[in-house]
Order: C-alpha cells, then structure tokens, then sequence
C-alpha cells in the first residue's frame, strides 16, 4: 500500500464516547470499546475522505495472516470497509459479529 500513512493518535470516540488511546503498534483506526470507526479515508491512513460518516461494526471475516477483519457499513453514504482488529478490542462484540455472515 503505497499510500498507507500511519496515523497513531488518541481521540474521543463518536459513537461511545470512550477516550481512545494511541494503539502503539501500527494505526489507530476504531474505537476497541464499542468497534465503530469513522469514514475518513479512501486509502489507509489518507483522510482524504469526505464523507465523514460513522462505520458501523455489522460482520467479522477471519483472516489467517490478519486475525479478525472488522467488516463496517457507513451508516451515510452506505459503502463498505474493513479494518484489523486491535489486540485491545472488545472481543465479545467480536464474537457477537461472527454470528453476523454477509456476502457480497
């Protein structure tokens, strides 16, 4: 990913209000208490997105490299992403989402 730019900052989350520390080891990019993120970047770590709606948690996929892939829905514009979990995540909600399949 040539366009990756790792962004590894503290910062309020939106949906929870919980005070998100820096992750430490690579990009914070979701809050590790209720697993929302934000819709901010077209490439990771860009903030080049204007949309700027909240990415819903709604499914996880199992990566064999990766660990848990958090699977978002914008609840704005309705597009899809994904971020790796965080070794700090809430692992029940990650366990609630497994029983949440899509397909695409």
């Amino acid at each position: 990913m040539a366009n990756f730019v790792e962004i590894d900052d503290e910062f309020i989350c939106e949906n929870c209000g919980a005070k998100v520390p820096k992750l430490g080891y690579s990009s914070r990019d979701h809050c590790p208490n209720c697993l929302y993120s934000k819709h901010v970047d077209k490439n990771p770590g860009d903030r080049a997105e204007e949309c700027h709606g909240a990415l819903e948690p709604i499914s996880v996929e199992l990566n064999s490299k990766k660990g848990y892939v958090i699977i978002y829905k914008c609840k704005k514009c309705g597009k899809i992403r994904k971020n790796i979990s965080a070794k700090d995540d809430n692992m029940s909600k990650i366990i609630k989402l497994t029983a949440n399949p899509i397909e695409y």
